[in-house]
């Protein structure tokens, strides 16, 4: 694979990972023998040196033309002089303006390599116009949902060149790209054979931390609509690890005997407060009154606009109540609120922000771009909640926790932006839910609508897909009871709380 005129101190910052030999080698053999291809033309789209142009000319016996596509020309001369064979064509030029589909014909075609493993906000050149490819629209595209993998793009473009040709295409990449094109051939209703995923380790290969794969997907030309992904591990092709199921816009590990919660839950999912400042809004408490930043800067702040912060990565017990040793200046109460008026209420706090606000002027993120001075995200009603029931995004286990200040209990615990909470105006209610959410079954479900290799395993995406409904219909009361047990929690529930609770979600769905 190559990418760009880079030297050897930044291809790794670019995604620049030439595939070894040996690996090269590796995949065209379980191509080959696994999958029984045997194609007449190879093409590789970011070909680099070679390494997979070389193994496939000497692995499959029917090509007749291999075509690399590099614009690196010190990457184009060494895969010439290297590979001496009639067959080959080295195309100097840049995949994101090459008319690929011109090598695509009656024959059997097969698109293999190792695309850049690098986002479009990493490149500054060579890119394709940074369109909002996937069409999203609204906060998503605002927020940056747009920037999108390289990798991802590259394999997208062939998938799109290659409907309804006799084209197979078979990819390294990190395994949430793959997944992102699981999405992606449904949303789009691509008619495929066959879509699997062989897990290799990619620091053995490429001495990077990244979970990956070799994606390969069979398009097809008899309108079948494969939307099933078997997965495998690379060193044990002929035994199934796992399958993904990709459908209606959702991904799910295919898991016999797990109690069906999809749909939508009827409480929205929030994701914590956002403020990318962390050396100034982020706070230690030293006394009444008196607080310490991350600079160690020791200030002296009134109360009324900061609350204890629960960090992701403290999401450690079921109920959290006490004890905080973090805190957080929130400025508004929805987003974009106007924040003058805290000059009036906070004088103490307002001149602290005001002298430190080329901090918050120099915030990358597009979503504080004419924004009130000192603006947040991931505020509204829902953070002020008195009681909220909460999740760390990056724990493999899912740990709900039922989060309240029992000390003051008009300034909530707010969260930060790597977790995720639904908001309650009673004790009772989040109690319950929380207790229900860490029922085995549903714990259950949640894995196996995630995925462990993720770096956040759990996002409101796939919170959302958790349907109160389904589950009230089918957790018990003794479940619950179960669960505080295990929990090693005091005995709170009863009866009566759960059928308020129950009451709560069945007058919710009424409403909505």
């Amino acid at each position: 694979m190559g990418f760009g005129i880079m030297d050897g101190n930044n291809k790794k910052e670019f995604g620049d990972y030439q595939t070894p030999d040996y690996f090269a080698i590796k995949v065209c053999d379980l191509l080959k023998n696994g999958l029984h291809l045997d194609p007449k033309v190879i093409i590789e789209p970011t070909s680099g040196v070679g390494n997979f142009l070389n193994a496939a000319l000497n692995s499959f016996e029917k090509i007749e033309k291999a075509i690399g596509l590099e614009i690196n020309p010190k990457y184009c001369a060494e895969c010439k002089n290297r590979i001496g064979d009639i067959r080959l064509q080295v195309i100097n030029d840049n995949f994101f303006s090459h008319q690929i589909e011109q090598y695509i014909g009656d024959e059997e075609t097969l698109f293999i390599g190792n695309p850049p493993w690098a986002m479009n906000s990493d490149l500054s050149f060579n890119l394709p116009e940074k369109e909002n490819f996937k069409r999203l629209s609204g906060t998503d595209a605002i927020t940056g949902a747009s920037n999108f993998d390289i990798c991802e793009y590259i394999i997208l473009r062939l998938i799109e060149k290659s409907v309804n040709k006799n084209a197979a295409i078979a990819m390294l990449c990190k395994t949430s790209v793959a997944r992102n094109v699981l999405l992606e051939l449904d949303r789009n209703d691509v008619c495929v054979d066959v879509v699997r995923m062989y897990n290799f380790n990619s620091t053995k290969v490429f001495g990077i931390s990244a979970p990956a794969c070799m994606l390969y997907i069979k398009m097809s030309t008899a309108n079948t609509k494969c939307r099933e992904c078997e997965v495998f591990e690379i060193d044990t092709p002929n035994v199934m690890c796992g399958k993904i199921t990709f459908h209606n816009g959702k991904l799910s590990n295919s898991n016999d005997g797990v109690l069906d919660l999809d749909g939508e839950c009827i409480i929205e999912w929030r994701q914590g407060v956002k403020h990318d400042c962390a050396g100034v809004m982020e706070l230690e408490k030293k006394g009444e009154n008196c607080y310490k930043n991350k600079k160690k800067e020791e200030i002296e702040l009134e109360d009324s606009l900061i609350f204890p912060l629960m960090k992701s990565s403290s999401f450690k017990k079921p109920i959290i109540n006490s004890d905080f040793n973090k805190y957080v200046i929130v400025t508004q109460k929805k987003a974009r609120e106007e924040t003058d008026y805290i000059e009036e209420l906070a004088p103490k706090t307002w001149k602290y922000l005001c002298e430190r606000k080329e901090a918050f002027d120099s915030r990358k993120s597009s979503i504080y771009n004419g924004a009130p001075a000192f603006s947040m995200f991931g505020v509204g009603d829902y953070s002020y909640a008195e009681y909220k029931v909460g999740i760390s995004g990056f724990y493999k286990k899912p740990l709900f926790a039922l989060l309240y200040n029992k000390e003051k209990i008009d300034q909530p615990i707010m969260v930060d932006d790597t977790s995720y909470f639904l908001s309650f105006n009673n004790y009772s209610d989040a109690y319950s839910c929380m207790l229900l959410l860490n029922c085995d079954r549903v714990q259950k479900f949640l894995l196996s609508i995630s995925f462990q290799d993720a770096k956040r395993p759990y996002t409101k995406k796939v919170l959302q897909r958790l349907d109160l409904s389904k589950c009230i219909q089918n957790i018990t009361f003794e479940e619950l009871v179960e669960t505080e047990r295990e929990l090693e929690l005091p005995e709170t529930i009863n009866a009566e709380m759960y059928e308020r609770f129950i009451k709560f979600v069945v007058d919710l769905k009424k409403v909505g």
